[in-house]
């Protein structure tokens, strides 16, 4: 008997006070993501995953057999942006029981707000296909947290997955930076580009269409209207060494 595993929402990205003031005094906030149309499709375990292109990362990165639905757990990995003099430890994530992918929170101090999301139900950092992470563009307060200045990237400019346990370093450059509004990062061939097509359509991690590994970063932008930001900001690179 397979497990299914639910795909991304159709609409993402981790703000930070946006969510903090809509849960008003809380201590444990809720990530941002698309208000509506946050229907999740089932994964089928058995379909065809990325191959790597070799692989880099050793396996695993997070414990055998845990979904989508657990927390948050950390993972050995750290992300790099160089020339935005950027770097934070990444924690694996799945989805909220509101069918959200997860983006921790926590008060203020907490070290959630300088960490990266990958999302543990696409790709794997480097292998063939699409990998995605999150993170947070201000803490509870409204301060800089680690994907403050993440429309500041442009084209060619590196993208670095950095395994602790080996010291091996995953290279990507950018290609493009987009700015969606919520609506337009709701729509297939935008989600098809943040998750890759195969998360997308409930099929699990799949080889991109060109063969090559893509890292997709995404966080919030744009204004702050009724307790949530209206725009994202997504980088998409590719692995280059």
């Amino acid at each position: 008997m397979t497990t299914p595993v639910p795909a991304p929402p159709s609409a993402l990205a981790a703000c930070g006070r946006a969510a903090a003031l809509a849960a008003a005094a809380t201590a444990v906030l809720a990530g941002c993501g698309g208000g509506g149309g946050n229907a999740v499709r089932e994964q089928n375990p058995t379909a065809p995953q990325a191959s790597p292109t070799p692989p880099l990362l050793a396996r695993p990165l997070v414990p055998a057999g845990l979904g989508l639905h657990a927390g948050p757990t950390p993972v050995p990995l750290e992300l790099r942006l160089p020339s935005l003099q950027v770097s934070g430890t990444m924690l694996a994530v799945g989805i909220t029981a509101a069918s959200a992918m997860d983006a921790p929170q926590g008060p203020s101090g907490d070290p959630v707000w300088q960490q990266a999301f990958w999302y543990r139900g696409g790709g794997i950092p480097g292998d063939a296909g699409t990998a995605t992470v999150a993170g947070h563009v201000d803490d509870v307060r409204g301060r800089p947290a680690l994907f403050a200045h993440l429309g500041d990237l442009h084209p060619g400019d590196p993208v670095v997955v950095h395994d602790t346990r080996s010291g091996t370093d995953v290279r990507f450059a950018v290609d493009r930076v987009a700015t969606y509004s919520v609506q337009q990062a709701s729509q297939p061939a935008v989600l098809a580009g943040i998750y890759g097509a195969g998360p997308v359509a409930g099929t699990g991690p799949q080889p991109a269409p060109d063969g090559l590994a893509h890292l997709t970063l995404v966080t919030c932008a744009g204004d702050f209207v009724h307790g949530a930001y209206d725009h994202r900001v997504v980088v998409y690179t590719r692995r280059i060494a």
